[in-house]
């Protein structure tokens, strides 16, 4: 029986297209507004003969090193309240690492923060992360979000690409010793480390990845604010940054980097996310948190790529991250369905109410093991992975021997937090 309650395909995709922005979700509702804004038209529509050919891959691997960002949503929404708003300058809060002595919520700045740490950055990040735990606002409550992209190109050759470098220190030195990236890190192995963007969970984790590798290429979008290309130096890196310009960049055959010039929360503008075409497949899309909207990323891939078809998807898709749900959100469920992907893995700022209704929906989620912090087995958790165009075990090989309290599913706090919340 054909599904008609919600009209049909052209007239969802054209409604969520057009669909202005402004509903709030919480306190941070604002985050995911941007999927619905007008503003998105700019990017639709060119003539079929201007669509950009990246080439092909064989097959792609993404392993989720870690989607868990903060571990209390009541401390960082607080937090975010308490410093004036989702405007305020993110190195203000006195978040870690950028904490003053004794630091106050607001009071803080990267100048202020980052001279308590500079001296030992990247190779001292115990004693950085020391600070940190005794200056810091909330500091136990920072985590981070890290992946990585493993691709085996045409001609038999694997290209490893970091998307993100966290927050926590502590955190994501953890994350990649538990799943070997310390070590590919520290042999040349990994190609480059994109950072999508430039919030304080895919990014202020940077010298975690220049203690193991200062000369990795780094790819950041065009937009981070000065603070953030200072944090670039101060963190040793000794490589070549690409600051990419709005639109398509090629990296590698059949791999490009999409930078969206889009406003996001906590002034910080300018999102990378990745496109790999799949030989014999179709395209896969890969993202951060996918501020620029699902169906942004989706119709962009469509209006500017040569492809078979939308293949797959993988990472954070800033629909309901705090689970808070507007019925608007339903047509979306219905329209992602209408894009044909034929493998899911999201997690992150997604929302497990959001993967809920996919799964109920029958869109093709692969779904995880609740491991390392993730919160529930329906999101592709801590230590999982996914392949396209290629099989792959669930369970990373470096982590699947791994059980025990590390790996135990999150659990409800007594404060009516969720401890391993994944936003």
């Amino acid at each position: 029986m054909t599904d008609t309650s919600h009209g049909s395909t052209g007239d969802r995709r054209a409604f969520l297209r057009g669909a202005a922005g402004g509903t709030a979700l919480g306190a941070l509702g604002m985050m995911g507004a941007y999927s619905y804004s007008p503003l998105r038209h700019a990017h639709f529509a060119k003539d079929e003969n201007e669509k950009a050919d990246i080439g092909a891959v064989r097959s792609l691997k993404v392993t989720n090193i870690s989607e868990t960002s903060w571990f209390n949503n009541a401390d960082l929404i607080g937090d975010i309240r308490g410093a004036g708003g989702l405007l305020v300058n993110q190195y203000r809060f006195n978040w870690p690492p950028f904490a003053n002595k004794n630091g106050k919520l607001a009071e803080g700045s990267y100048a202020d923060g980052i001279k308590h740490i500079k001296d030992d950055l990247p190779n001292n990040l115990e004693r950085a992360w020391a600070f940190q735990m005794e200056n810091a606002v909330h500091p136990e409550n920072a985590g981070g979000y890290a992946a990585l992209l493993e691709i085996e190109l045409r001609d038999g050759s694997t290209k490893k690409i970091l998307l993100d470098s966290g927050w926590s220190y502590d955190w994501i030195d953890k994350s990649f010793q538990r799943e070997g990236i310390d070590k590919m890190l520290a042999n040349g192995e990994i190609d480059a480390l994109v950072i999508s963007h430039e919030h304080f969970d895919h990014f202020w984790g940077f010298p975690v990845t220049m203690k193991y590798a200062p000369e990795i290429d780094v790819y950041v979008p065009e937009g981070f604010y000065e603070e953030g290309f200072q944090y670039v130096k101060d963190s040793g890196h000794r490589g070549a940054l690409h600051v990419l310009k709005p639109g398509l960049t090629q990296m590698f055959d059949g791999v490009a980097i999409y930078n969206f010039a889009i406003p996001i929360i906590t002034r910080v503008y300018g999102e990378n996310s990745l496109y790999v075409n799949v030989e014999g497949k179709g395209l896969v899309s890969v993202t951060g948190c996918c501020h620029q909207g699902i169906i942004r990323f989706a119709e962009t891939a469509l209006q500017e790529i040569q492809m078979e078809k939308l293949y797959g998807i993988y990472g954070g898709l800033h629909i309901s991250p705090f689970d808070d749900w507007d019925p608007k959100y339903d047509d979306l469920v219905f329209t992602l369905g209408d894009y044909g992907f034929e493998k899911i893995g999201a997690n992150h700022c997604t929302g497990l109410l959001t993967v809920k209704k996919f799964v109920a929906r029958g869109l093709p989620v692969v779904q995880g093991t609740a491991r390392f912090g993730s919160k529930d087995p329906v999101y592709l958790g801590n230590g999982d992975q996914i392949g396209f165009g290629v099989d792959v075990a669930l369970m990373s090989p470096a982590s699947a021997h791994l059980s025990g309290s590390a790996g135990a599913p999150a659990t409800g706090g007594d404060d009516g937090s969720v401890k391993g919340a994944t936003y």
